[in-house]
């Protein structure tokens, strides 16, 4: 399901100079990062990179999501964390990523919270834009 413009509520905008290799920023100057290719890819990894960034993206997002499914079943999910793992590499069409998302929720037993995670990963934004593109891992630790 898509959203049209008139639903959009906020739109975070960045520019990347030289790729992979030079530099990333937010317009509102939140964000200004030097990025660089990991060493494992060829590069200095002197800077962030890409996958650090959406790992990043992706963990904060699915906890936002981990907090609203929480919400909707009356379970208090404090002191919850999520750790999201981005891994490259190269597949038929050139490079891919994969994701390994794993939550930890100390308040609760394994099957809520693996039940919160499912309930999660169809409510966060990265999940929906991601499903069927990428193979993303779901675990409760």
């Amino acid at each position: 399901m898509s959203i049209t413009q008139s639903d959009v509520a906020y739109t975070a905008v960045a520019t990347a100079e030289n790729g992979r290799d030079g530099r990333v920023a937010t317009n509102d100057g939140q964000l200004d990062v030097v990025v660089n290719p990991p060493k494992e890819l060829g590069g200095s990894g002197a800077g962030t990179n890409p996958e650090q960034l959406f790992a990043a993206g992706y963990s904060a997002c699915f906890q936002g999501a981990l907090s609203v499914a929480a919400r909707n079943e009356n379970v208090d999910v404090t002191g919850s964390t999520v750790t999201a793992e981005v891994g490259i590499g190269k597949n038929d069409e050139g490079f891919g990523i994969i994701v390994k998302i794993t939550a930890s929720i100390p308040t609760v037993d394994a099957a809520v919270a693996k039940d919160l995670v499912e309930k999660a990963h169809q409510i966060c934004p990265y999940s929906k834009a991601t499903r069927g593109n990428i193979s993303v891992e779901l675990n409760v630790a």
